[in-house]
């Protein structure tokens, strides 16, 4: 074909049909295309459409009714983390005061405890220094018995030594702590 017979053809064409113009054989089969396409479609397609619609809303609403149970389970925990949270600081202040309680008590048996023993030194100092006393009077009242027997020996020209001398001499020295 050349140029100037395909010139002819396009003039045909043009007059035939335009943009505008309407052909009912070309109606009609669009038509019946379209009504079997939509059949076939109505058949086999929106079935499967409307079941993969269908589980997609199933799908999100089992999703969002998951996730509604995981934000009741999750305030659930909160409260219970909230109120288990509360009872430790409760019992960890009563952990404290008890600590505080026992404290003061160890501390105020601790002093008590001082004191006694303090007390219980006193009691034994003094009862050494009585003893003592005790002994030094003993030992000055023996160191008298034998100057008085020594005094009262050169005085008599005599050693006065017999056990009786000197229970006299210790009568008389304890007559005169009665009167003293």
């Amino acid at each position: 074909m050349t140029l100037t017979t395909i010139a002819p053809i396009q003039e045909q064409h043009a007059a035939a049909g335009g943009p505008l113009t309407v052909e009912f054989g070309l109606m009609f089969w669009t038509v019946v295309v379209f009504l079997l396409l939509l059949l076939v479609l109505k058949k086999f397609a929106y079935p499967a459409l409307l079941g993969a619609v269908e589980a997609r809303e199933r799908a999100l609403q089992e999703q969002l009714d998951a996730a509604e149970r995981n934000r009741a389970e999750s305030e659930a925990l909160l409260a219970e983390h909230k109120k288990l949270l509360a009872e430790a600081r409760m019992q960890a202040h009563a952990l404290l005061v008890e600590a505080r309680t026992t404290a003061e008590k160890e501390r105020a048996l601790a002093m008590e405890k001082t004191l006694e023993e303090q007390q219980q030194l006193l009691e034994r100092a003094r009862r050494d220094i009585v003893a003592e006393r005790d002994r030094a009077i003993a030992e000055l009242r023996q160191e008298a018995v034998d100057l008085s027997l020594a005094a009262a020996s050169k005085l008599i020209g005599e050693r006065l030594t017999s056990e009786t001398d000197r229970k006299l001499v210790q009568e008389y020295l304890s007559r005169l702590d009665l009167r003293n």
